[in-house]
Parts: C-alpha cells; structure tokens; sequence
C-alpha cells in the first residue's frame, strides 16, 4: 500500500497512460469483459483474492472531471461490475473503488472502478 500512495504522490492528468495503451492493444492484456464502452480485466497488483478493474474506453482522466454527458457510460461501468461479480459467483459481497486525485491515492490518470472480493476487507479504507 505504501507504494500506491508513493505513486499518488507524484500521479497527475494529462498524457498516456498504461490504460490508453491497454486499450490500443500496445499492452497484452486479458480483458475478462469487453463491449464498446469498457474493459474489464484483473488487477495486475491484487489487493484481495479477487480484485478486477473496468476502465471505460473513453479517456475520461478522473471521476471529478467527469461530465453531466458522461452519466450513462459512469452507470455503465457500475453495471458491469455488477455483472461480473454475479457471473464470478461472488455472493458474499464486493467493494467498489474509485480513487481520485492524490488525496484518493489514484495513480493512473484514467478513471477506472476497481472492484475487490473474496475476503473480509477492513472499515474504514485507508
């Protein structure tokens, strides 16, 4: 964790980033959901046994740039969550995250919903 908040610290918007090339396919990746909207694929730095990202396609930098045109595709992301933990039979509960600037300990400047399960996660985060 201390090297996530390292990364924070120093993180901003503007440029690529690992997720833009992701996307492009620069980067391999096993996407375990596509559509034309968003990506869904695990963690490379799992925090819990299950730990997987959706990333929209769109190169939206943070939640708190986001715009009021961006509601359906926000909404989107949340239900695909939603699907994938159904699909991974994740019944006993999951956490969604989305950290924001460096306060928020976010460290790639495209917005992504990180989506954790598979064992007690601890109150408060952080």
């Amino acid at each position: 964790m201390a090297e996530e908040v390292e990364k924070a610290r120093f993180a901003g918007p503007g440029g690529d980033t690992i997720f833009g090339k992701i996307l492009r396919k620069e980067i391999p990746c096993n996407f375990i959901y596509e559509d034309d909207q968003c990506v869904a694929f695990n963690d490379i730095s799992p925090q819990a046994p299950t730990h997987f990202l959706v990333i929209p396609r769109k190169p939206i930098s943070q939640l708190s740039r986001s715009e009021d045109s961006d509601e359906q595709l926000l909404g989107h992301l949340l239900i695909v969550a939603r699907k994938l933990v159904k699909d991974l039979g994740l019944t006993n509960g999951f956490r969604v995250v989305v950290n924001d600037g460096p306060d928020g300990c976010q460290s790639v400047y495209h917005l992504h919903v990180h989506v954790l399960a598979g064992r007690q996660l601890g109150w408060p985060p952080g």
